[in-house]
């Protein structure tokens, strides 16, 4: 049987990345530099991209139509909704999101970042740092995103100065170390001539860095199973009753993190009942051990009243119970949200019913300053609220887990999702190690 360590180690062959920036920034175009350079696209893919393109009258194929797939962003040229591609080179697969540049769609953003382990920020060189790439570092940064890197796109219309790349480098390095990211790796790019995407630039000699492909294959995401407690969400309750499985009685779901282990004292929660890991079932089979992400069915030693929202986490290392609950948020509804909503929270796989019972202030992008009490919060706007569940949660801080960390605000009315929130502070201190990489939380 594989261990831990060896499942691990396999992991690190994905990485999961979004590309974002302001309106025009170029991201479709890096993606389909990318995607084209790399060799990653189908012979059909290319064709129909050649013939979208000389129907706009381009001279040459416009590679950002790889990505924009909708009607609507072909016509207008520009990035709307979320697009995954998964493409592979010899050293690494990849999941990537480009995302919507609009200040209308930065909630887009927040759903292809929400799982990404590197965000790729790109800025114009000839426009600088605007406040739309300050919204999306600010973004990156409450997500916890473990890397953040910067492509300073249309370096030939900025007759490839490295002046130019320095200063917008230097004010984009600043601005996200004070939102606490670690680190920011820095690359000069012309993704419409290829300089720099795949390829070194022969225009730029004076970059002695990576290429951004050659950055996505080396980064290190590498992921210890062991160094996080574990978290279970129970999915569903499993009871065949069948002549061949009478008393069977397992809880499904998929390790959020950490590992569990047969013999291990667990915990309930919200009850706070505890019992022993008496069976870990994995496609089919008993095993042992298993860790995060893996997908299994729990047996425990006692029968215990558990159900789809409860939490199995080990007795020594469970998170707090609360129906208290201040957060950091972005709001993405168009409308607003106040003081005194009435809204269904849904954490991991248990929803229960909330309250709003303040704002105490709203993030200004700008100067990274705080304006209490604003009163609402409109869409795209970050900020900080404190909620009052009907029942308890077992939540973590976000900045010790992405997964358990993290909730929904959703109109109980018609279902739709109002916020994304993040348990405990909202920046990671840029003086303190980068933490862990996990997979990230879904919307």
């Amino acid at each position: 049987m594989s261990t831990a360590t060896d499942t691990n180690t396999a992991a690190t062959s994905l990485l999961r990345f979004a590309t974002a920036g302001s309106v025009d920034d170029g991201k479709s175009t890096l993606v389909g530099r990318l995607l084209h350079d790399s060799k990653s696209v189908l012979a059909d893919q290319l064709e129909a991209v050649e013939h979208a393109s000389r129907g706009r009258g381009a001279g040459a194929p416009d590679l950002a139509l790889l990505t924009d797939g909708l009607r609507a962003e072909r016509e207008q040229g520009i990035t709307i909704d979320v697009a995954y591609r998964y493409f592979a080179t010899p050293r690494r697969r990849f999941v990537l999101a480009d995302t919507p540049g609009h200040v209308q769609y930065t909630r887009n953003m927040v759903t292809g970042a929400s799982t990404a382990q590197v965000a790729v920020v790109l800025v114009d060189a000839r426009n600088g740092v605007v406040e739309q790439t300050r919204r999306h570092v600010a973004v990156a940064a409450l997500l916890r995103v473990p890397h953040v890197a910067l492509a300073v796109n249309k370096m030939d219309l900025a007759g490839y100065a490295e002046p130019v790349f320095a200063a917008i480098a230097e004010e984009f390095t600043a601005y996200a170390h004070g939102l606490g990211v670690p680190e920011v790796t820095a690359v000069p790019v012309s993704a419409l001539a290829g300089d720099n995407v795949v390829t070194p630039s022969a225009h730029m000699d004076w970059y002695g860095g990576p290429t951004v492909l050659e950055y996505l294959e080396t980064v290190p995401v590498v992921t210890d199973p062991t160094a996080d407690p574990a978290r279970f969400p129970v999915q569903y309750t499993i009871r065949p009753r069948t002549a061949a499985h009478p008393d069977y009685r397992g809880y499904a779901g998929q390790i959020a993190s950490g590992v569990l282990r047969v013999g291990e004292t667990v915990t309930v929660l919200p009850s706070g009942r505890t019992s022993t890991v008496a069976a870990i079932d994995a496609l089919g089979h008993s095993v042992d051990v298993a860790w995060a992400p893996q997908s299994v069915t729990l047996r425990l030693a006692d029968d215990l009243d558990v159900s789809r929202g409860d939490l199995i986490a080990p007795a020594s290392a469970a998170p707090q119970v609360t129906r208290d609950v201040t957060a950091t948020v972005c709001h993405l509804a168009d409308r607003p949200l106040l003081p005194g909503a009435r809204v269904l929270l849904k954490h991991t796989t248990r929803t229960v019913r909330a309250l709003v019972k303040e704002i105490p202030s709203r993030l200004a992008l700008d100067d990274l300053s705080h304006h209490p009490s604003p009163g609402r919060l409109d869409a795209n706007d970050i900020g900080r609220v404190v909620l009052r569940t009907a029942e308890p949660l077992a939540l973590d801080p976000y900045a010790t887990s992405r997964h358990t960390g993290s909730f929904l605000l959703i109109d109980p009315a018609d279902g739709t999702t109002l916020t994304a929130g993040m348990a405990g502070a909202a920046f990671a201190d840029a003086t303190a190690p980068p933490a862990g990489d996990d997979e990230g939380w879904e919307f």
